[in-house]
C-alpha cells in the first residue's frame, strides 16, 4: 500500500530536522559544552518541542552523537589497517591520519565531552578501533625499521592522537588552516620519519586521493 504523501513529507522533514540539530549540536558543543537544550533548538532552528521529540533529554542527544561519531569513524577507517607488503608503514599511517582528519570534528567533540558527559569508558569504546588501527600500523612500523622505538606501539599512538586533537583545535579556533597533510605530515614526524620522506609521502597520498575523487 502507498504511503499518503503528507506522511512521507512528515517523514522526510523528521529526519532532515534530526540531522540538522545533529550537525548544530557537534558544532555548539564544540564551542560551549555547557550549552542548553533549548538554545540548542534556537540554534537549529526549530522549537523546543521538535528537539525533544527526537531527543528526550541531553543524555539521548549525546548518545546520538556517539553513535553518530561510531559509525563516522568505522566508515573513515582502512578495511585492513595491517600494512601488507603492498604498502609501507609509513605510507598507511599518512592514510590513516588523512582519513582520520575528515571526521577530526566528531573525534574532538567525543574527547571533550568524555569525562564530563558521556564518560571515559563509553567514548573509549567509540574511539578503540580506530585506536587499534593506528596502534597496529606503528607496530608494523617500528618492526620494519620505519618507525622510531623510544615508545611502545600504544604509548605512540595515544601521543599522536594527543598531536591530531591539539591540531583540530587550532583549526577550530582559526589559528591554522589544513586539510590534513600538515597533521599527517607532522605525526609522521613524530614517528621518526625524515621531514622530506614524511612530505613527499603524504603529497603522494593526498594527490591519488584527490585524482580518485575526480574520477567519481
Amino acid at each position: 500500500m502507498t504511503k499518503p504523501p503528507a506522511r512521507v513529507l512528515q517523514r522526510s522533514n523528521a529526519r532532515s530536522n534530526r540531522e540538522r540539530i545533529l550537525a548544530t549540536a557537534r558544532r555548539e558543543l564544540g564551542r560551549n559544552p555547557d550549552i542548553t537544550l533549548e538554545e540548542l533548538a534556537r540554534a537549529s532552528g526549530v522549537v523546543r518541542r521538535t528537539l525533544f521529540g527526537h531527543f528526550p533529554g541531553r543524555e539521548a542527544l549525546l548518545e546520538a552523537l556517539a553513535e553518530e561519531a561510531a559509525d563516522a569513524l568505522k566508515a573513515a577507517l582502512p578495511a585492513d589497517p595491517e600494512p601488507a607488503e603492498r604498502e609501507s608503514a609509513d605510507r598507511a599511517f599518512a592514510r590513516f591520519v588523512l582519513s582520520m582528519w575528515t571526521v577530526g570534528d566528531r573525534y574532538r567533540l567525543l574527547l571533550a565531552l568524555a569525562r564530563r558527559d558521556l564518560g571515559v569508558e563509553r567514548v573509549a569504546e567509540v574511539l578503540a578501533p580506530a585506536r587499534r588501527a593506528a596502534t597496529t600500523i606503528l607496530d608494523r612500523g617500528q618492526r620494519d625499521g620505519v618507525f622510531h622505538t623510544q615508545l611502545p606501539p600504544a604509548v605512540l599512538s595515544a601521543g599522536l592522537e594527543a598531536l591530531t586533537i591539539a591540531l583540530l583545535e587550532e583549526l577550530n579556533t582559526g589559528e591554522l588552516e589544513d586539510d590534513g597533510t600538515h597533521a599527517a605530515v607532522a605525526a609522521l614526524i613524530a614517528t621518526g620519519v625524515p621531514e622530506k620522506q614524511a612530505r613527499d609521502v603524504v603529497d603522494e597520498i593526498a594527490a591519488a586521493a584527490a585524482r580518485t575523487v575526480t574520477d567519481d
